[in-house]
């Protein structure tokens, strides 16, 4: 039992909040414990995700024109690196052009901040990383400035789409505040089916399988936000009695992920610093809702970089106009 503030203290207070709701829900940053950030990577190297493999294309196909058009040395930021697998892309190309990287990525995750820093500083000595360990949603962030340089900001894997157009307004507008003029942002979204006339068009089927394997890697890494509940909070969900549900929303263009009750079933929330103890109920078929991940048009993209500030300067997109990286400047 919680007596007293803990470093859980914002499960707890996003716990509150979202179970008491008429549709359940956790927010997705709960997924990234150490053993939810495993799970990530192990979901970003499977097949139906095609997500990471068509960004990483697109990165390596067109990182040296990015950094022709900004022109000048860069600093690089990073929003919710995890291991930072494939920044290493860009970092690569940057320390060939520039007397030394300076990389400063920013992640919920210790574990995973860990891994990166490792792997970057073993593979890549004219980089020095500066990690920050932090919420980029709730918490501050600082941007260290190097003189003569430009700020490059990645905000990529698509990431911005598990926010609503609202939430990742905000979000750009908050990462802009502490941008100057001439400052890039380079930004990953996952495009919505028919985006294009380009063909192969992309299907809900493609979409549905990349949130819903058939290695169940997806449902553990769902699952395992009950873990981290009960872990943390000292609940007594049952994640056997709940299943992995991914659903596709046309009206609102977002996959959303759901764990589903496949009982009548009790759970109990113990008080804490924050709350009394009380009691959910769930009958079959009731879902905590857990994960949005939204899909883009050019005109929504548009929609989230012009109120934050932000400019297109390029896109980039495969072939079949699965996925698109966008280049904005900070104006």
């Amino acid at each position: 039992m919680h007596t007293t503030l803990t470093a859980a203290d914002p499960v707890a207070t996003a716990a509150r909040l979202g179970l008491q709701t008429p549709q359940k829900s956790l927010p997705p940053w709960l997924f990234y414990d150490e053993h939810g950030s495993h799970l990530f990577e192990q979901i970003t190297t499977l097949p139906e995700y095609y997500l990471t493999r068509t960004e990483r294309t697109l990165l390596h196909a067109h990182i040296d024109e990015i950094l022709n058009h900004i022109v000048t040395a860069v600093t690089v930021v990073e929003l919710g690196a995890g291991t930072a697998t494939k920044t290493g892309i860009v970092l690569r190309a940057a320390a060939a052009n520039q007397d030394k990287v300076l990389y400063q990525p920013i992640d919920i995750s210790p574990s995973a901040l860990a891994e990166a820093c490792a792997d970057i500083e073993a593979n890549l000595p004219g980089v020095a990383v500066h990690p920050q360990v932090a919420n980029y949603i709730t918490d501050p962030i600082h941007i260290l400035r190097e003189p003569d340089r430009s700020v490059l900001a990645l905000y990529i894997g698509s990431s911005i789409g598990n926010f609503s157009p609202a939430e990742a307004v905000g979000i750009l507008t908050n990462l802009r505040s502490q941008l100057r003029p001439g400052d890039h942002l380079l930004l990953g979204t996952d495009l919505a089916p028919g985006t294009s006339e380009s063909s192969p068009t992309k299907s809900v089927q493609s979409l549905l399988a990349a949130y819903d394997d058939a290695r169940g890697i997806t449902a553990a890494f769902n699952k395992n936000i009950l873990t981290r509940i009960n872990r943390d909070l000292a609940t007594d969900f049952n994640s056997e009695n709940f299943a992995h549900r991914a659903r596709w929303n046309a009206l609102d263009s977002r996959i959303e992920m759901h764990l589903e009750s496949l009982t009548s079933q009790h759970v109990t929330v113990p008080a804490d610093a924050f709350g009394s103890a009380f009691t959910l109920a769930f009958i079959p078929g009731e879902t905590i809702h857990t994960e949005n991940s939204y899909k883009f048009t050019p005109q929504t993209i548009e929609g989230l970089l012009t109120p934050s500030g932000f400019s297109t300067a390029q896109t980039f997109h495969d072939s079949g106009h699965f996925y698109a990286l966008t280049l904005a400047e900070a104006i």
